[in-house]
């Protein structure tokens, strides 16, 4: 058992680690401070204390990075340096900072699956945004000496996750039109391939490498495989109650999309023995079912 603070636990992965962590026997703080407020962050690391942390507050919201760059900017890289900054004066033992695969951006094909030695080529806010951010926790590691451990998820989804996301997106879709009658479900671009995870096995992989992961190490957690939108696409449309197609909406394109995510997930099994356990069509059922669990007006 260790004492832990994560912080965004009020997000949608930040929820699900703190179910799993207190699954474990973990005493867990709940924090939802605002990280780009240095002096709560550091007074409330004071109080607490905790032995680990799990930043995950984040601007994670890709196609409003592009809208709001230097919020993004601002959320991702200065409240990561008073996370950073608030665990070293509080003599925190580990910090586990989640980044993104989009920090790889552009990966040539030949490249795929890519590696965690790959080159950072960010194409996004986002994305620059979580690669800056893990430049300060390599700084911070060489010259503080913090335990710094760095995630690099690929897509990840399952129930709770907001609608501004493709997957949760489609299904929120199905599920008004389940209650309406409509048999159109509009999406982006439906040809780009990417590698999904479900979120619980994301956070499994979270807690397996505070445990486990080697301190200045970043790690990929994702399955290795990629689908493309569409084919994620059809899978939740045969769960619908009626007959429903896909239309392409022109204005659900990003400025850039990178044609295929794909991640090498041997470090982060050789590390800690993590493999997947929930399968893509278990994962969009229950994302499914959630939307339906909600009221018609939204959430």
């Amino acid at each position: 058992m260790a004492q832990v603070l994560v912080t965004g636990a009020s997000g949608f992965v930040g929820k699900h680690l703190v179910v799993h962590l207190c699954s474990l026997g973990d005493d867990v703080t709940t924090s939802c401070t605002d990280i780009t407020d240095r002096n709560a962050i550091a007074a409330e690391f004071q109080h607490h204390r905790p032995e680990i942390i799990y930043h995950l507050a984040a601007q994670a919201d890709i196609a409003l990075s592009w809208k709001a760059p230097i919020e993004t900017l601002r959320v991702n890289i200065e409240g990561t340096y008073n996370v950073l900054e608030a665990a070293h004066n509080s003599n925190v033992q580990r910090v586990l900072v989640t980044s993104s695969a989009d920090v790889y951006g552009q990966v040539d094909p030949t490249q795929l699956p890519v590696s965690e030695t790959a080159p950072l080529r960010p194409v996004t806010p986002y994305g620059a945004s979580k690669a800056a951010a893990e430049i300060l926790s390599l700084q911070a590691g060489f010259a503080q000496g913090t335990d710094i451990i760095r995630t690099r998820a690929f897509n990840h989804l399952g129930p709770g996750q907001n609608n501004r996301f493709v997957a949760s997106s489609i299904a929120a879709q199905i599920t008004a039109n389940e209650r309406s009658g409509v048999k159109i479900v509009r999406a982006g671009n439906l040809a780009a391939r990417r590698d999904f995870t479900d979120v619980r096995d994301v956070v499994r992989a979270y807690r397996m490498l505070a445990v486990a992961g080697e301190p200045g190490e970043v790690y990929n957690i994702c399955n290795g495989k990629s689908h493309t939108i569409q084919e994620l696409a059809e899978l939740l449309l045969k769960k619908a109650s009626h007959d429903m197609h896909i239309e392409v909406d022109p204005t659900l394109m990003r400025p850039i999309d990178v044609p295929e995510v794909r991640g090498n997930p041997e470090k982060l099994q050789k590390a800690t023995g993590w493999k997947p356990a929930i399968s893509l069509d278990a994962t969009l059922r229950d994302l499914l079912g959630y939307y339906r669990n909600q009221t018609p007006h939204g959430r």
